[in-house]
């Protein structure tokens, strides 16, 4: 049996109603609950949660599911205010012990006090802006991956608490070109795939 943890990270703000983010993680939760052999637990950011469960819940998965837009560069104000409370619930308590180094010698190993080994996570997140934004020269993101980019500090994150990165899948344009069938065609694809890792 795999346990599977599905965050949602989007939630209603301003413009954005967090429709396609919802439709993500609602598609997710189905896929992996209509497989035999796996069991699915889940958060929406945006509705009310105990950071102790949610620890609980990391604890319990085997594999993590993080769904994001991004606004602003950045990943949604409620789910950074999820994640650094339930991340320090989880200090000394299944998600990290320290930041890994010692009084005696404080100029290594930072970033080794995770307790998370043996977890895998993915990371799916939507954006604006086009995915040439990301690859062609003299454009916005300077050639810069979505990963190596803006996201860096996100896998950071996440290396920090020991947790290792299964697989990415990134939507862009999905404000103003989106086609919505396509791109969940695509991502049925990328979960069948994803299903083969588990």
């Amino acid at each position: 049996m795999k346990n599977i943890f599905i965050i949602n990270g989007s939630h209603p703000f301003a413009h954005s109603g967090g429709r396609f983010n919802e439709t993500l993680f609602n598609t997710t939760i189905s896929f992996f609950k209509s497989l035999d052999g796996f069991e699915v637990k889940f958060t929406q950011v945006g509705d009310p949660y105990n950071a102790k469960d949610e620890v609980e819940k990391f604890k319990w998965a085997d594999l993590v599911i993080y769904h994001t837009p991004i606004w602003w560069f950045q990943i949604p104000f409620g789910f950074k205010k999820y994640i650094d409370e339930v991340f320090t619930e989880g200090h000394q308590n299944g998600i990290y012990t320290s930041d890994g180094r010692s009084r005696k010698n404080p100029n290594i190993n930072y970033g080794t006090g995770g307790l998370m080994h043996g977890k895998k996570y993915v990371l799916t997140t939507s954006w604006n802006a086009p995915k040439t934004a990301f690859t062609l020269e003299n454009e916005f993101f300077d050639q810069r991956s979505v990963d190596n980019g803006v996201m860096f500090g996100f896998h950071k994150m996440n290396a920090f608490t020991g947790i290792q990165l299964l697989a990415t899948h990134h939507f862009h344009d999905m404000e103003k070109n989106a086609d919505v069938p396509l791109e969940l065609d695509h991502y049925s694809e990328f979960l069948n795939h994803l299903k083969g890792k588990l």
